[in-house]
């Protein structure tokens, strides 16, 4: 590495990092928890809804699942004023990416529900619950044990997938490396140094998945 290289590297630290805190991770963070926030509904739509309920939320978790993010973002950007509906970087990539995430979490959320024996229902119903109050006391807490490996894996994932919405001028990481290569020609250092970070972020949120699988279990333990 030349001098001239790590000066880059040194200067590009901060930017990558305000990027990381100010962009990537709020960008994700809001993204998952509107995104958890459908996928409960689209969940509960295809188990317990009537029958064109359950057949638009098949639909949406078909279109989402079976149309790349990638797409997904540019329509929302890109093709949504062109029927006068403009929305801002920030905005739209929370759309897309929340869109985007309940239509996995929705099947990882109603697998989940599925798997609890049914028995637990009949118990509950034995002692006068009903359909409501045992979603919230009995299947829905061990629901949530099961689902929360798979959901997990989906947050990293989504994490990484935040880079797509550089592509839709939203700044964050990946954003702030490409304007300092595209500046100073660095190109290989600085999107190895944006791929750093991704690693760190993931790499702390997979030990963070960790921990909390273990207090699960010994919950379960216990």
């Amino acid at each position: 590495m030349t001098p001239d290289t790590w000066d880059l590297v040194q200067e590009a630290l901060w930017p990558l990092l305000r990027g990381t805190l100010v962009g990537t991770i709020p960008l994700a963070l809001v993204s998952m928890a509107l995104g958890l926030v459908l996928a409960l509904a689209v969940a509960f739509a295809r188990l317990y809804g009537s029958a064109p309920l359950r057949w638009l939320a098949r639909a949406y978790v078909s279109v989402i699942r079976g149309t790349p993010l990638l797409v997904q973002l540019f329509i929302v950007f890109y093709g949504l004023p062109s029927i006068g509906l403009r929305i801002d970087p920030w905005p739209s990539a929370v759309i897309a990416l929340s869109l985007n995430v309940a239509g996995y979490a929705a099947e990882i959320i109603r697998a989940a529900i599925q798997s609890v024996p049914k028995g637990q229902w009949e118990a509950a119903y034995t002692v006068g619950m009903n359909r409501r109050l045992t979603l919230q006391r009995i299947i829905l807490p061990q629901a949530v044990r099961v689902s929360v490996p798979p959901l997990s894996n989906s947050f990293i994932s989504l994490v990484k997938d935040t880079a797509l919405c550089s592509l839709i001028l939203v700044t964050e990481v990946f954003r702030e490396a490409q304007e300092i290569a595209a500046a100073s020609g660095e190109f290989m250092t600085l999107y190895v140094m944006a791929a750093v970070y991704y690693w760190v972020v993931c790499l702390a949120l997979s030990a963070g998945q960790s921990r909390l699988e273990t207090r699960l279990e010994r919950h379960v333990a216990h």
